[in-house]
């Protein structure tokens, strides 16, 4: 009886001690073991064993529904976290706007976390790759540090500038967990109409393959993967062939043969490749009579065969879509044409349904399924995601850091182009009394950031933390200097005692575009508008030198307002580092920045073969800068 109870207590004991430490683990935030029906210790799970041995050792062990959850990469405000381990999905992303609330680091660190944790507690514990469109800085997250866009980083002509920016970019994203960025884009733009020109390095194949390489491998050397984007040719549709709602140039046709597609779009990512690229995302574009999407013979043939990629493909939002209207269709071609994951963005339920069909109908081969899947898990191994999921939050601290600005305050100085300098207008006197400051864009960081920026289309205001170029203005003017600054050029109440108007020794007027992504910042005509012109005239009344500062993503059309002002610089859209601009305009620094576009006089040297086939040339060629 004695001995009985003794063991019954035992028994009672040791059940109470596994059940607390049951609960103890399932409430842990910081759970992370995968939960798996097979061995504790399979093979690709050893970090010491060659990638391919750790990639065929878990593709064997795979069904072939979690084979297509790997190809499956879903919006993240549309997904069921509980759906995540179950179907294995590979993949989470957040849009332009697909932040957590409250947008900031931390918070970003624990949204990705706890969506790691989730695929981490599958079946086979495979880590997702969460990717992000850090196009010019983290900057969907506020409080980052935003960088000029690409058409700024392309007039500076630094490739170890682009090498350290991609570098800091980085770590930014590590910070939050996210070690995949959908940048840079490698298009050579031919139609500056084109509302993605500012993503674009510039005009020159030579130049976009240079910078690119530069910053892939900042970007690669700490441990964050890129999208070399929009495989192939995005850069060269034809204004008017966009299938897309409004859109004219976006998603269109690139009307060229094979011999210039190769010569000026492809080439660059050759460069992207021998740079360490290992994903490639394919264009919403078209060509030979086909979407991108659909392009086996340059997916398949030429990227995979030819080039001898071993990375994986992926599509643009819900891009395999466009394909054909029968979903089924769309499908199966865009896969069987070499696109290995798909952005779904939506309905993930449908996609992995679909492919699964698909492939009982034998209309998608398990072979082709197992290259994918092969894939995908090589660069996750690569990546080192088995070991290390949840990115790095030490670096949290860092971003937005005062180092992380001040490389950022750098680029804006050497991206600033000086157009035109009459009169001696720059650099600024340390000995000016009074300086007239007009336009919306002097103050504001939203609309000195543009696009991308927090939301997909930007949008004006104090969306994130920075300095205006106002506010770089008044921190770089000598001691003795007034800054005055009237948003619509109205200085009538800046008179002398005797009531006479006065007049400034400078003027800046600081003008632009509102900000706009992809089509619908297509324009017919890249003009400055007529409001920013009157400012140029009012300006040019109240002040003994007037500077013009463009605040744009494209060149706009000057040529007949060129006379209104005696200095004229490109400034691009510099991100939230303002004072970048001001810096240059006192003479602290010089003008280094160079035209990546060639400038045009008017719209009929619109696009650029239209301007190679005028014999009066560009209003400033591609190269051009000059210096104080």
């Amino acid at each position: 009886m004695t001995h009985q109870f003794y063991h019954v207590r035992r028994w009672r004991l040791f059940t109470f001690l596994l059940a607390c430490i049951l609960l103890l683990t399932l409430a842990s935030p910081f759970q992370t073991a995968p939960v798996r029906s097979q061995d504790d210790n399979p093979p690709y799970l050893n970090p010491d064993l060659p990638v391919e041995e750790r990639v065929e050792d878990l593709l064997a062990r795979m069904t072939l529904e979690e084979k297509v959850g790997q190809m499956t990469q879903v919006e993240k405000n549309s997904i069921n976290p509980d759906d995540i381990g179950p179907l294995g999905i590979g993949s989470l992303l957040s849009g332009g706007g697909g932040y957590p609330t409250p947008n900031d680091p931390e918070n970003w660190y624990q949204m990705v976390y706890e969506f790691q944790n989730e695929a981490l507690n599958s079946r086979l514990g495979i880590p997702l790759i969460y990717g992000v469109d850090a196009v010019h800085g983290h900057n969907n997250v506020v409080g980052a540090t935003i960088f000029p866009h690409q058409i700024g980083l392309g007039a500076t002509h630094n490739p170890a500038l682009l090498e350290q920016i991609g570098q800091v970019v980085g770590q930014e994203m590590l910070a939050t967990g996210i070690p995949w960025n959908f940048a840079p884009v490698l298009a050579v733009v031919q139609d500056l109409r084109w509302g993605r020109t500012y993503e674009s390095y510039g005009q020159d194949t030579a130049l976009v393959s240079e910078l690119a390489a530069a910053y892939i491998r900042g970007q690669q050397s700490v441990g964050v993967y890129v999208s070399a984007k929009h495989f192939v040719g995005d850069g060269g549709t034809v204004w008017g062939t966009s299938t897309t709602g409004n859109y004219m140039l976006d998603q269109g046709v690139t009307e060229a043969d094979e011999e210039t597609l190769r010569a000026i779009h492809l080439a660059p990512y050759q460069a992207a490749l021998d740079a360490g690229a290992r994903i490639v995302m394919i264009s919403f574009s078209s060509w030979g009579g086909m979407k991108m999407h659909a392009q086996s013979y340059l997916i398949n043939d030429v990227l995979k065969g030819e080039m001898g990629f071993t990375g994986f493909t992926v599509s643009d939002w819900a891009g395999m879509d466009q394909i054909s209207s029968n979903y089924y269709d769309a499908m199966v071609t865009g896969i069987n044409a070499g696109v290995d994951m798909n952005m779904v963005p939506y309905d993930y339920h449908r996609f992995i349904n679909t492919v699964l069909d698909a492939v009982d109908q034998g209309d998608i081969t398990e072979a082709r399924i197992d290259e994918a899947v092969r894939r995908i898990l090589r660069v996750k191994f690569e990546m080192g995601l088995f070991e290390n999921p949840f990115g790095d939050d030490t670096l949290l601290a860092d971003v937005g850091s005062e180092a992380h600005r001040e490389l950022a305050r750098q680029a804006v100085r050497e991206s600033l182009v000086l157009l035109q300098n009459e009169n001696t207008a720059l650099p600024i006197s340390e000995d000016a009394t009074h300086i007239f400051v007009s336009g919306m864009q002097a103050d504001n960081i939203g609309l000195q950031c543009g696009g991308w920026t927090i939301e997909w289309q930007g949008r004006a205001g104090a969306i994130t933390e920075g300095t205006t170029i106002l506010e770089g203005i008044e921190a770089v003017a000598g001691e003795n200097t007034t800054v005055t600054y009237s948003p619509a050029g109205n200085f009538d109440d800046m008179t002398d005692a005797s009531g006479n108007p006065v007049k400034a020794e400078y003027g800046i007027v600081v003008v632009g575009e509102a900000p706009y992504a992809e089509g619908l910042g297509d324009v017919e005509n890249p003009t400055i508008a007529r409001n920013h012109v009157t400012l140029i005239e009012k300006m040019r009344e109240r002040a003994d030198k007037v500077i013009v500062v463009l605040v744009s993503g494209r060149p706009l059309l000057i040529t007949d307002v060129l006379d209104q002002a005696d200095a004229w610089v490109a400034a691009w859209l510099p991100g939230t580092e303002g004072q970048g601009v001001a810096d240059v305009l006192f003479g602290d620094y010089p003008f280094t920045g160079r035209l990546s576009f060639a400038w045009p006089r008017n719209l009929d040297q619109i696009p650029y073969d239209a301007l190679l086939a005028d014999a009066e040339g560009p209003l400033f060629p591609m190269g051009f800068g000059l210096e104080q």
